[in-house]
């Protein structure tokens, strides 16, 4: 298991923590990263709204996920992080007062981003984690400080990225925050389904009546979250920067979903009767013939989280607008219009 100091709880550090010189005026450059993705869709519409200037960075491959006209005061920047060699170097040059990393998976992309940063007058970098960085949980609901165990490359990336940003606050003042989402949902996005990878066609059957087959008993979890939710919590740990300073937060609805709930809100959803099955996790991956999505499934139901918000809503006010089951339907409704799934009938 990966322990170090940085995975205690910050709050004992809270009498010694810096505080950072801030600029006076309230509104802001925020230049996010990642920004026409799931998360930045909904995010830089809120940023504008409240007065920021904002800078969106996109490699101009693909439109938001949700049409606003708040779009229409960004200012566009095209950027590959993978292809751009001094990356960091080109945020920092914007001299933002805040970067919202949206799109930073690898430890030395972190490092490489503090050390650009550190150099300029920024007041706040949000870095986007995830809840793969726990890995397996020994209690539940897990607080965001807890120890981590991360089951793969990209939740051990993360984690790690995650201790250093705790490290270089404590020993140098450079002002992080961690948002941790859940399994982000909504329109336009592929959604983990019931069995817990992103088959569509597990929804099919469900819409057509049929029968599905969970593994072992459904009683592993899921947290799903919308995205817009997870918007709102980086917007929040902007506006109330002093209490996120140094802070992890979750991002995910207010309940987790067993396999099973979500499996009968599914039925329910599309009136039909439940018809649901339980195999061992051997004879279900012979079921679903299929080991990309059995593999998928794994590291979802390896997990089986619970995610706590407390200190999301003790130190921000973060209070999700969407269930678990409402964040589910509004992609599912989406599935529906974009003909991705068909009722029989219509």
């Amino acid at each position: 298991m990966l322990r170090t100091e940085t995975e205690n709880d910050d709050s004992r550090f809270a009498a010694e923590r810096p505080r950072l010189q801030v600029r006076g005026e309230r509104n802001m450059k925020i230049v996010v990263i990642g920004a026409c993705g799931h998360i930045g869709s909904y995010l830089v519409p809120r940023l504008v709204r409240e007065g920021h200037e904002v800078v969106a960075v996109s490699r101009g491959k693909s439109r938001p996920y949700v049409e606003d006209p708040a779009w229409e005061q960004v200012e566009p920047a095209y950027m590959d992080r993978t292809k751009d060699a001094d990356f960091a170097g080109n945020i920092a040059a914007m001299k933002p007062d805040v970067v919202v990393d949206l799109i930073n998976f690898d430890l030395e992309d972190t490092k490489a981003m503090v050390q650009a940063l550190g150099e300029t007058n920024l007041s706040q970098y949000l870095f986007c984690s995830s809840i793969w960085a726990h890995g397996r949980a020994e209690f539940l609901p897990a607080d965001p400080g807890a120890a981590k165990e991360p089951l793969d490359d990209y939740g051990l990336q993360k984690w790690k990225s995650e201790c250093y940003l705790k490290e270089q606050y404590r020993e140098h003042g450079f002002p992080a925050t961690v948002i941790m989402p859940g399994q982000i949902s909504g329109p336009g996005w592929t959604i983990i389904n019931p069995m817990g990878n992103t088959d569509v066609g597990v929804f099919q059957k469900i819409a057509g009546g049929e029968e599905i087959c969970l593994p072992n008993f459904g009683m592993e979890t899921l947290h799903h979250v919308h995205a817009d939710d997870v918007a709102q919590l980086f917007d929040l740990a902007i506006r109330h920067r002093d209490r996120a300073l140094g802070e992890s937060f979750h991002a995910v609805a207010e309940e987790a979903m067993t396999l099973y709930g979500y499996a009968l809100g599914m039925y329910r959803y599309f009136g039909r009767e439940p018809k649901i099955r339980f195999l061992s996790w051997e004879k279900w991956c012979q079921y679903v013939g299929d080991e990309a999505l059995t593999e998928h499934t794994y590291y979802h139901i390896a997990r089986s989280g619970q995610y706590s918000i407390e200190n999301g809503k003790r130190l921000l006010g973060y209070q999700p607008g969407f269930t678990t089951l409402e964040t589910v339907i509004a992609a599912v409704e989406s599935y529906l219009e974009r003909g991705l799934i068909r009722i029989q009938g219509e």
